[in-house]
């Protein structure tokens, strides 16, 4: 049988994948019935950094939230800014999906972070914050943070971000549908996964 492996690329603080959630979680399970494995891949928005976000950005993005909740109904906590020093960082973030998912809880962790971000108005930049959604989780926060902290652990997410970066994508979220040794890009739709869906199916019946 034909190897078929969906990619999810994304990152926990890319407002565009807060706002394909609910069509993603449509999708996944209906490509849990093609035999279509779902691999998810840190694409990495923004590396590290300690710099305060320029108020030009925080307006950017802040403006893409209100655009975003707008366009799909997406529920922001706008609380966010007025709480928080933002940081243009989702490294971090992304270091403890990575760490999360070395104790099997990768989909908890990105689900908190987004959480967090996007209604709790928390700051997925800090790791005191990575910290408390492991606990929340009853991850062995210990090893979450050692884990964390690892050269082991930035090596694994160097080689995510450079497959990342090997496949034919345009931005966060993207979807990338591999079917035996060919590569297909999927595309996204935030209001209905039937069309992607249908894409996948496709892909599958010209394959046969």
């Amino acid at each position: 049988m034909a190897k078929n492996i969906l990619y999810y690329v994304h990152d926990p603080m890319c407002s565009w994948c807060w706002a394909h959630r609910p069509q993603w979680a449509l999708l996944e399970q209906a490509l849990a019935k093609l035999d279509v494995k779902v691999q998810y891949v840190l694409g990495g928005l923004a590396p590290d950094s300690d710099v305060p976000m320029p108020k030009e950005q925080i307006a950017a993005i802040s403006g893409y939230w209100k655009k975003i909740e707008s366009l799909l109904g997406t529920e922001f906590n706008h609380d966010f800014w007025i709480k928080n020093t933002p940081r243009r960082s989702t490294y971090p973030a992304c270091r403890a999906v990575l760490a999360a998912a070395w104790q099997g809880a990768e989909i908890p962790m990105i689900s908190a972070l987004q959480h967090a971000y996007y209604l709790r108005a928390l700051n997925p930049s800090d790791q005191s914050i990575h910290r408390l959604l492991a606990q929340e989780l009853n991850l062995d926060v210990d090893k979450f943070i050692g884990d964390l902290n690892s050269e082991t652990l930035e090596q694994a997410f160097v080689e995510q971000l450079n497959f990342a970066h090997s496949l034919p994508i345009q931005g966060f979220p993207s979807m990338v549908l591999q079917r035996d040794d060919q590569l297909h890009s999927i595309v996204l739709d935030y209001k209905d996964y039937r069309g992607p869906l249908a894409q996948v199916e496709e892909i599958l019946q010209e394959s046969n």
